[in-house]
């Protein structure tokens, strides 16, 4: 009995300490809706990429997370995490209260406000030189809402798109004086027409996107923010921002 005993009590931890590593290297499914360049969207080869998709990319190698991103729809994408079909999702999801209710946030890894683009030679400064020019947004955008507060939301002078894109593109053939919408896509696409620029307004508010997970997943939360802390102390988020958006990355708040 002793001598079974030695040779099977060694086999068991064997066992145990195979299955603790496979637990530690299990797969992540990651959850990000590939419609929102430049945060996450298809190239022509199909393959997810973009700026979230760098950054969780990253986050994940200084956590020792293996991962696999998965396009999930917007619409659907809650329901996925909640389900399990997803264990994280990073998406350009803005943190905020009503959310903090039922999932758990990562520390920001991308500041949200509003960006304004005009041609170059424009000279202005902020959302009130804007009156009297034609501005475009996109219809029931965060754009759109502080356009209608500014200039009243029957204004003739506000444009109303379907999306940024097609906003972007007025702007860059003089159908529109100006284009209020989400920083990083103003950026990102402005970049495309060498005759355009962007004018940043302090009084806009901030916002943050974070990484989300169920709510109570400490052990991956923890994960992710001390992956998140590495990339944002080693240089990597600065690189990665820089790569997608042409400027300095902000600095961003602890949590």
């Amino acid at each position: 009995m002793n001598l079974l005993k030695k040779i099977f009590l060694p086999l068991g931890l064997l066992a145990l300490v195979a299955a603790n590593v496979h637990a530690q290297t299990k797969e992540l499914v990651v959850g990000s809706s590939a419609t929102y360049r430049p945060f996450a969207y298809e190239n022509p080869a199909k393959e997810i990429v973009g700026y979230d998709v760098d950054i969780i990319k990253a986050v994940a190698q200084k956590a020792g997370l293996q991962i696999k991103i998965v396009n999930t729809p917007w619409t659907g994408i809650f329901a996925a995490l909640n389900n399990g079909d997803v264990d994280l999702v990073i998406s350009g999801v803005t943190i905020n209260e009503k959310r903090k209710q039922s999932y758990d946030f990562t520390a920001p890894y991308f500041e949200a406000r509003q960006l304004i683009g005009v041609h170059k030679d424009s000279t202005a400064k902020g959302l009130k030189d804007l009156a009297g020019k034609k501005v475009g947004v996109v219809t029931g955008s965060t754009g759109d809402d502080i356009a209608s507060r500014e200039f009243g939301k029957t204004s003739p002078d506000i444009k109303r798109f379907e999306s940024t894109p097609v906003a972007i593109s007025e702007l860059a053939n003089s159908g529109v004086d100006a284009v209020i919408g989400d920083n990083g896509v103003i950026a990102f696409r402005v970049q495309e027409h060498k005759q355009l620029k962007t004018v940043s307004d302090p009084n806009f508010p901030k916002e943050y996107f974070g990484i989300v997970v169920k709510q109570g997943n400490k052990a991956l939360l923890d994960k992710l923010n001390a992956g998140l802390a590495a990339i944002k102390a080693d240089g990597t988020y600065a690189k990665i921002y820089k790569t997608w958006f042409q400027s300095d990355a902000p600095a961003l708040p602890a949590q």
